[in-house]
């Protein structure tokens, strides 16, 4: 009886281990596929217009001629005063995931688009502009972020940011066929829902930036908006080094 239960408990340990070697190697594939996706393009260059929606804040649209070059190489050209906060938006698939840890996939996920998979992490607080008064702050602040990724395409669709339930931050790419071959976005559209005063700092500063300098985001915010919309890409024209380095 004995040498029965430990040969039970031995092969549920072995079960148990592949499944959970199963899904790793899963979560690892799909991460692959997206950044190997992203790695087609050698370089582009598109016309950008950005809007936004901040209570007591107006601001026209702000337009910007960006050029890519992998693997990191970025040249913004804009009129007047601002620039576009660079975290996150021309980072590739893998380096965004690499501020995440515990990564799962979310076989609960509901209301997803067909062919879509919700991957769930811990975000890593340093990867944020936010500035913590204590160790006990920072061990006790842990957001959660929510990735779809179309495995269709192999590009992330949405981004979520939580605090527990609560949402902070939403992030919806919608792409299109470039030249009859590369997925890429066409419009994304950033929701902000803010309660938390730390976030609330972050998200002043990163429109600031965006805004301009002599812009001054004031009050407490609670939701705002950001669209982004992308047009007259040129993929893989062979920019030069030269552009990056003016």
């Amino acid at each position: 009886m004995i040498i029965r239960t430990i040969i039970f408990n031995i092969l549920f340990l072995l079960i148990f281990a592949n499944i959970i070697s199963a899904e790793e190697e899963n979560i690892l594939r799909i991460i692959q596929n997206t950044e190997d996706k992203f790695r087609l393009i050698n370089d582009y260059e598109v016309k950008m217009s950005i809007s936004v929606s901040i209570p007591a804040f107006r601001m026209p649209k702000k337009k910007y001629h960006v050029f890519f070059k992998q693997p990191n190489k970025i040249k913004i050209k804009s009129k007047g005063f601002g620039v576009l906060p660079r975290t996150g938006m021309f980072t590739s698939p893998k380096g965004n995931f690499d501020n995440l840890t515990n990564i799962e996939i979310n076989h609960h996920a509901e209301n997803l688009e067909e062919n879509s998979i919700m991957l769930v992490g811990n975000l890593i607080v340093d990867s944020l502009s936010i500035d913590m008064p204590n160790d006990y702050a920072k061990l006790t602040f842990k957001p959660t972020v929510d990735v779809v990724v179309d495995t269709s395409m192999w590009v992330i669709t949405g981004v979520t940011t939580k605090i527990d339930t609560i949402k902070i931050m939403e992030i919806h790419n919608k792409y299109g066929l470039v030249n009859n071959k590369y997925f890429l976005p066409i419009e994304s559209k950033v929701e902000y829902f803010v309660k938390d005063a730390r976030f609330t700092k972050w998200i002043k500063k990163d429109i600031g930036v965006l805004m301009g300098n002599k812009q001054n985001v004031k009050g407490d915010m609670v939701k705002g908006n950001i669209t982004v919309s992308y047009k007259d890409y040129k993929v893989n024209q062979g920019i030069s080094d030269l552009l990056f380095n003016k």
